[in-house]
């Protein structure tokens, strides 16, 4: 009996540890943005660079940057229910005394996919620029442009490929079950399994951000909303498809009025 109540105050410590260090994550991403963008207001532009001129090194590598900060603290949220049992499962199958290191890789693996997603998503802001489809705000300068984005991320919310990872997402015990692989190695291979199945499900979504404006903290916080409520509530896969409905319907609105 003292054996147990041990073990369960160890396994209560981890969890706790675990989610602490999530919500630390998190919270430290979204103050990271937040000065970014109360420095940019502060310089006259948001975007920080001038528009429709080649981008330096350093005005690239800030750019993704942003993105890389905006991916950790949009994603880390929803990532965590499944960060957590992980945890609780590695002390569970390999009897460690301590699953925070193979934890971190699963973690650094599954963001380190966001952070590739992050140079893609530089290098269409910068085409958008230079292509004048993007205003010094950081948003769609084109209305067809915006309305039909919206329309293609409604579309995409009913797509067989969507369904596929989404199910991964909304199933943290079944996907670690089926993918488990021992020791460090392992652990952030696994990651990296879990976070191409989560860009699969959300990377239409992350789009939305130059339609409300990439640095609109507001937007960019509705947007994560969206996706956690989608991976992790019992209502998910209804608020998705209520939520596509309402993107296509917007969309055709914006393409209208254009």
């Amino acid at each position: 009996m003292a054996v147990d109540i041990v073990t369960e105050k160890i396994l209560k410590r981890d969890w706790l540890i675990t989610l602490g260090g999530s919500i630390a994550i998190t919270a430290l991403a979204w103050v990271y943005l937040r000065r970014l963008a109360v420095a940019m207001n502060d310089m006259g532009s948001l975007s920080g660079m001038a528009h429709l001129r080649p981008w330096t090194a350093t005005e690239a590598w800030l750019t993704f940057v942003m993105w890389a900060v905006m991916m950790i603290a949009m994603m880390t949220p929803s990532a965590t229910p499944v960060i957590l049992l992980y945890a609780r499962a590695c002390r569970g199958r390999n009897n460690e005394r301590q699953p925070f290191a193979p934890t971190g890789a699963f973690f650094t693996g599954y963001i380190a996919v966001w952070i590739v997603f992050s140079l893609i998503m530089t290098a269409l802001q910068w085409g958008l620029e230079q292509a004048a489809l993007l205003s010094p705000t950081m948003t769609s300068a084109s209305p067809v442009l915006g309305g039909l984005t919206l329309i293609a991320a409604g579309v995409y919310q009913w797509l067989p490929a969507k369904n596929v990872c989404l199910g991964h997402c909304r199933s943290p015990i079944q996907f670690l079950s089926t993918h488990w692989q021992p020791g460090i190695p392992g652990a952030f291979r696994m990651g990296l399994e879990h976070g191409a199945y989560c860009l699969g499900c959300c990377w239409v979504l992350m789009i939305l951000l130059f339609i409300g404006g990439v640095m609109n903290l507001s937007w960019a916080a509705a947007v994560a909303i969206f996706v956690l409520v989608e991976k992790a509530a019992p209502f998910g896969r209804a608020a998705g498809q209520i939520g596509s409905i309402l993107l296509i319907v917007g969309g055709i609105a914006v393409v209208g009025g254009a």
